[in-house]
């Protein structure tokens, strides 16, 4: 009886467990505008922490009740809820144009727009910069506000970017670069164009630019400039395949205007009649010899889908040719790069591996032939098939020899020099994120990554230009020329391992990450000035280094009630370029966000839909100053004297070793800086935007400075002095104008204010900077207490009372009677005060067109080309006609000397309003009835500029304002076509 009592009461307790006993629930999300599978997806039973997420073809399975509400949720899409009534719910999620939702790559990790606490810009793919984009860096240039991209004309050629200005006087003020979390080095191998050009831009998912310090420290060392970090695509389960490619003619926008041939007769005969028998009877500009149109043409091809049925993967093969306008130079990339991203044991660990191999080949044509080509006698013809120099013109005596002292055509210096240099370069990286099983809310990251580059070139000189024809050979003297060669290799290798701990509690949400980092880079170069005796491995000259970075870091983020923000970061990192006293340095940071818009008084508003308030504080650090002077400057060490510096015993020259400058105090250059941010959205979001206003406080700058006769084994080295501020506002909006199913307009603008100045320098000494062409020496800038680091110091220039200048009249400043360097002055500053960029996206139906501006204003300009150039005594050069720019004709001035190429004359505003590009397209859908879509697009980049400058090109690729006849960028007219399959 007692046992049957106990089966009855087990009946009994069973019952209700069978009347609320799950159901399994299956079913798969996917993309509703491709029907591409989403692995990752999230599904959760709303109410619950029951949850899972999709695997790689988009599958999911859950225990719900029938009732209960399913939450489908993925990062950039719209959430959807839905109740369960069936054991299958397939789900389509939509796009979602709230870039709130955006996922923004930080150091060892990620957030979203929303979550931010620092001043940081995510720029994808779809905020891309369209056209002929060989670099990098390219695709972002206007995009982001306080960041600025200044690229020359000469193909693959590098670029100088700066976030919020830069932030030291000498040291190295570009950003740091991460690749899929990997950071790399400034400091290219020989026979590269670019840190960037061996990076294919169609493998580039997103740039993540981490701007404040409250965002960039938990780089800390490497952070003062700001952080770049680059994703690159990643594998997908769905097959998918992708062909990009896109032509280009390449022309010469504008010219230096020089005298023609018979203008150039003219003031010849009238000015420098004694050399008048000099002249040709040709008609040639030189410029149009130099340069020429070219076609250039990028193919990039792309396939992802599902390795063995399990892993996603990515394959990418690209291939750019890009000749450059100035005759026998030319860029050539080819690009190859594979991406798995497999996920084990119930995607408790998930891998990523990326590896890319590129190989890179360049003929470098001598831009200092653009120079030559100003100067040459258009009188002159290019060929003279009776010169020995090659059929080329020259100047020669009677006897067959170059005359002394002559110009050299620079039509024949292009093309009888080969300056070749190619680059091999392999980077890749593997992460290993695991999910612990015992212990679910704690991840283990380890991260490896590897960059080598081996560059390897030569640079020969045709015999036959030097030496002439010779009847014996047919050419000129092999065993005379100045032929030379070279091999670089740049090794950089990295691991690190981090934790990181998520945890919600209520309403607090904690997220706790730290860990380890180890970097270390090698470097070496040989070369030799003899080709026939090169041999690598016992080289003429060779220079290896390597530089060692450890650090350890943490970050803690706090998210109270989802309003209240809290990140926390710190890394103290170890440098081998300094001693063991110097060697570790601190860089702590904090930032607080408050989202106003989810307090009770706004939680409902259907204006606002964003407003945050965000408060940033920090301390980064920089040790990259010249690499070879900074590994070695704490160090005794000797170096070998040149061959004009040798005791002679006898008739016998000694190479002697000498000691090297030696610092052992060098330590880091350390800058605070302090952020505040307002992000705002209205209307749904429809607007959008954020202001931030920004201080950085730079101090024990790095800087190659002079030192007392006698203290040292040399008379200058790196040293740490002086301090730096900057001090900026940064303006971004976004809006879409309209927005509707045919029609949408959508305008993007941000802008910066910034200032830069120099708080203190050794004893408050000027230090003069900024080195210019023409003269003997000097300098053009200064670096001043209270002024700006790029500030022009120049002469104030007299003019007569018909407003023309004197020539060689200055005024007297100081009123002491001379004119002398107490005379000069500062005029202005390289620096814009303002710097705009605006981007207009229109598509209707299948159309799409759009355009990008960018405004610099307040900046000069130093005209080096007239200053140096631009005088009629200069039309007589050695005795030989050459050409000048027709500036000269506006100043009138004769003679050149040491005070005359520093009038402020020079000097103009360098303000301009650029359309960097313009694109019209049209996108066939649903090609044969299929997924598969073709966009077809043509354009021009480089489109127009306005400004008042009288030179080429206000916009200098060096960023320093000196314009001494830079590369010009071509206007590339475009077509290209898109394929999607």
């Amino acid at each position: 009886m007692k046992t049957m009592q106990k089966y009855l009461l087990l009946v009994l307790f069973l019952i209700p467990i069978g009347m609320f006993a799950q159901n399994q629930v299956k079913g798969t999300v996917t993309e509703k505008a491709t029907g591409t599978p989403l692995p990752g997806a999230s599904v959760v039973v709303k109410g619950t922490t029951n949850g899972t997420q999709t695997d790689f073809d988009g599958n999911y399975i859950i225990n719900a009740n029938t009732g209960d509400i399913l939450v489908f949720s993925y990062v950039g899409f719209k959430t959807i809820e839905l109740s369960v009534n069936t054991n299958v719910i397939n789900v389509s999620l939509e796009d979602d144009l709230n870039k709130l939702d955006e996922v923004v790559v930080i150091g060892y990790g990620s957030t979203t727009v929303r979550d931010a606490t620092g001043s940081v810009t995510a720029v994808t793919s779809e905020d891309f910069n369209q056209g002929n984009m060989v670099t990098a860096e390219n695709l972002l240039n206007g995009r982001t506000a306080g960041v600025t991209v200044n690229t020359s004309g000469a193909p693959g050629s590098g670029s100088t970017i700066r976030i919020r200005g830069g932030a030291s006087l000498s040291a190295n003020n570009s950003p740091l670069i991460v690749i899929d979390g990997l950071p790399i080095t400034n400091d290219t191998a020989g026979g590269s164009r670019s840190i960037l050009a061996s990076i294919n831009p169609n493998d580039i998912e997103s740039f993540s630019i981490l701007k404040d310090a409250s965002a960039s420290a938990i780089y800390g060392s490497r952070a003062s400039n700001g952080v770049i970090i680059i994703t690159t695509k990643k594998g997908k389960s769905s097959l998918r395949v992708n062909y990009d490619v896109t032509t280009g003619y390449n022309t010469v926008a504008d010219r230096i205007d020089v005298f023609s041939a018979d203008e150039f007769r003219n003031q010849i005969n009238q000015r420098q009649p004694l050399i008048a028998n000099e002249l040709g009877s040709a008609n040639t500009d030189w410029q149009d010899e130099i340069f020429e149109t070219q076609f250039s043409v990028n193919h990039s091809i792309s396939a992802s889908g599902s390795l063995f049925g399990a892993i996603p993967a990515r394959l990418s093969v690209g291939y750019n040719r890009q000749p450059g306008t100035l005759k026998t130079s030319n860029f050539e990339r080819a690009t190859y790069s594979l991406a798995l991203n497999p996920s084990l044991f119930d995607e408790h660990l998930r891998i990523n591996l990326n590896a890319n191999y590129s190989r890179e080949d360049n003929r470098f044509a001598g831009a200092g032939n653009i120079g030559a080509a100003l100067r040459f006698d258009p009188t002159q013809p290019v060929l003279d098939p009776s010169n020995p120099f090659g059929g080329f013109f020259q100047y020669i005596d009677g006897n067959g020899n170059r005359r002394a002292n002559a110009p050299t055509n620079p039509v024949a210096n292009l093309l009888q020099v080969r300056n070749f240099g190619n680059v091999d370069r392999f980077y890749g990286r593997a992460e290993f994120d695991y999910k612990l099983h015992f212990f679910p809310d704690m991840r283990a990251v380890v991260q490896l990554g590897y960059d080598k580059s081996n560059g390897e070139g030569t640079n020969i000189t045709d015999p036959i230009s030097i030496n002439g024809f010779n009847a014996n050979t047919g050419i000129g003297d092999p065993q005379q020329n100045n032929n030379s060669a070279f091999e670089s290799i740049r090794e950089n290798t990295q691991l690190n391992a981090y934790l990181v701990y998520n945890k919600e509690v209520g309403n607090l949400g904690l997220e706790i990450t730290g860990g380890y980092d180890y970097q270390k880079f090698v470097r070496s170069d040989f070369g030799t000035n003899n080709l026939n005796a090169f041999n690598p491995t016992e080289p003429d000259n060779a220079e290896a280094i390597d530089v060692v970075l450890a650090s350890f870091f943490g970050r803690a983020n706090f998210d109270i009630a989802n309003k209240y923000l809290l990140t926390l970061t710190y890394r103290r990192d170890g440098s081998s370029r300094f001693t063991d006293d110097f060697r570790w340095g601190n860089f702590p940071a904090a930032a607080f966000a408050w989202k106003i818009n989810e307090e009770g008084f706004l939680k409902d508003s259907q204006t606002v839909s964003n407003l945050k308030l965000r408060l940033g504080w920090g301390i980064t650090g920089q040790q990259d100053i010249n690499a070879g002077s900074l590994v070695n400057a704490f160090q005794s060490t000797l170096g070998l004297s040149s061959n004009v510096a040798q005791y002679v015993f006898g008739v016998t020259p000694i190479v002697t070793a000498l000691p090297n400058y030696r610092n052992p105090l060098l330590k880091w250059e350390e800058t605070t800086q302090y952020n505040a941010g307002i992000d705002f959205g209205l209307f749904d979001q429809r607007l959008s935007g954020s202001i931030d206003v920004f201080r950085k406080e730079s101090k024990d700058l790095l800087v190659n400075s002079p030192v007392a006769d006698g203290a040292n084994f040399s008379n200058s080295g790196a040293q740490n002095i002086g301090k730096l501020s900057s001090e900026g506002i940064e303006l971004t909006v976004e809006g879409d104008v309209v927005r509707n199913d045919n029609f949408n307009w959508n305008l993007s603008f941000n802008t910066t204010f910034l200032n830069r100045e120099i708080d203190q320098l050794p004893l408050g000494a000027d230090i003069n900077v900024g080195g210019r062409a023409g003269g003997t020496g000097g300098t053009i800038q200064v670096w001043r207490e209270g002024e700006n680091p790029s500030s022009f110091f120049v002469y104030k220039q007299l003019y007569d009372t018909a407003g023309e200048p004197i020539e060689g009249a200055f005024q007297d400043l100081d009123g002491n009677g001379i004119i002398n360097a107490s005379d000069r002055y500062i005029k202005g500053n390289a620096d814009a005060f303002a710097t705009m960029g605006l981007r207009s996206t229109n598509t209707y139906k299948n159309f799409d067109f759009s355009f990008t501006l960018r405004a610099s204003l307040g900046n000069e300009v130093y005209n080096n080309v007239s200053s140096a150039n631009a005088y009629y005594s200069l039309l007589n050069g050695n005795g030989f006609p050459s050409n000048v720019p027709t500036t000269v004709t506006t100043t009138n001035f004769i003679n050149q000397n040491s005070q005359i190429i520093n009038s402020d004359i020079y000097v103009e505003d360098g303000s301009f309003l650029k359309m960097d590009n313009i694109n019209l397209g049209y996108t066939f859908n649903e090609l044969a009835n299929t997924e598969a879509s073709l966009r077809v697009w043509t354009g021009v980049q480089n489109v127009f500029i306005i400004s008042d400058y009288s030179g080429l090109d206000p916009e200098i690729p060096s960023g320093n304002g000196i314009d001494g006849a830079i590369y010009p960028r071509p206007r590339t007219f475009l077509l290209g076509a898109n394929l999607s399959f």
